[in-house]
């Protein structure tokens, strides 16, 4: 297939290269070449989201996809054999199929199953795309290559990891939530994958990642664990890749501040997206624990809203962005409201205040 040129930007991964790199500085030689063969393919890739994102913008609303029947998911799950190939390998489970022997492929397609309830179920979203586009996940991808990723073309990648820094990436249910929702980003405010907008990306990735899994479990604000990826790491991440409640605790290599006094400042990771993310993902949680109940609910109908409104620009700061929450829960909820004040009180907690003549 013939891909239209795109502005490239580096592949969205479940876990950032500036953690391989940092792993692999003080790693034996053999390690090593594993980390930077994970770096290589991470890299070898460049998604067309952005541009494609764009596209979906300006052509506005479509008809559903060919075959689609809303509320009910299309997945497919394939077998790429630990290969690098970047196209679908032996298909093995196309939706409605029975289970398989393999479990990896038996996770990929519940997982997605789950993620699509809540898109469907709390906010009457049909799939990715919001028209009943078909979720394509790729399994054994690579050799026990260390990360999951939305190629922006709509298929998702599995690793199998390396049992030490990750395991089976099929068995995160909240990875699977967050890269799918890079492409649900993608499809509406598209935000740039870069300092502060790609900051917003992973953290909106990681806000529905999260929701995803504590609407699955059922499971309030306050009884949720606001971990991401604690079922996918080995020892040397234990015990997850991030912490939502508490940025900086979750394993030895996580350096996310969780206010705007630990801002990184760099030009690796496309400006620290995967690090600075932390910031705009404490604010949810304070909101969420905040407000209370569960937070599908309110803070996350504030957050899908915010993600639909025109307002909200791809190149977004995390004030532009404070600014869209604020207005849309005072929109929905009232200006005077607990969710309103909860939406404050949280972006006060990370020390961001919402943009200067913003409509909130």
């Amino acid at each position: 297939m013939t891909r239209t040129p795109a502005t490239r930007r580096p592949l969205a991964c479940i876990l950032g290269p500036d953690v391989l790199l940092r792993l692999a500085e003080n790693a034996s030689p053999e390690d090593r070449l594993r980390l930077m063969r994970s770096l290589a393919l991470d890299h070898s890739f460049r998604s067309a989201r952005v541009e494609r994102g764009l596209r979906a913008r300006l052509a506005g609303a479509a008809g559903p996809a060919a075959g689609s029947t809303p509320g009910r998911p299309n997945r497919a799950i394939y077998d790429q054999h630990n290969s690098d190939a970047t196209t679908p390998g032996t298909l093995v489970r196309a939706e409605g199929q029975p289970a398989v022997e393999d479990g990896s492929v038996n996770q990929a397609y519940d997982n997605f199953g789950f993620t699509y309830a809540l898109y469907w179920d709390v906010f009457q979203r049909d799939s990715i795309d919001g028209r009943g586009q078909r979720i394509e996940g790729l399994v054994h991808y690579g050799q026990a290559y260390d990360n999951a990723f939305w190629d922006g073309e709509g298929h998702m990648f599995f690793g199998d990891g390396d049992g030490r820094l990750l395991t089976d990436t099929t068995k995160g249910l909240d990875v699977i939530g967050h890269e799918l929702t890079h492409g649900v980003t993608q499809n509406t405010a598209n935000l740039t994958y870069q300092d502060q907008a790609g900051a917003l990306n992973e953290s909106v990735s990681d806000v529905f990642g999260s929701l995803v899994k504590q609407y699955h479990l059922q499971q309030s604000a306050e009884a949720a664990d606001w971990l991401i990826g604690a079922d996918i790491v080995g020892p040397e991440l234990a015990p997850a890749l991030r912490s939502m409640k508490a940025p900086g605790t979750a394993n030895s290599q996580d350096t996310q501040p969780a206010t705007m006094d630990g801002y990184v400042r760099t030009s690796d990771d496309n400006g620290g997206v995967h690090t600075n993310s932390g910031i705009p993902n404490h604010a949810f949680y304070v909101i969420a624990t905040t407000i209370g109940g569960n937070a599908w609910e309110a803070p996350g109908r504030i957050w899908y809203a915010t993600l639909n409104d025109p307002d909200l620009q791809p190149s977004a700061t995390f004030a532009d962005f404070a600014a869209v929450t604020l207005k849309q829960a005072k929109a929905i909820f009232g200006d005077t409201s607990a969710e309103a004040q909860g939406v404050q009180s949280g972006w006060e907690a990370v020390k961001v205040a919402p943009a200067p003549g913003s409509t909130a």
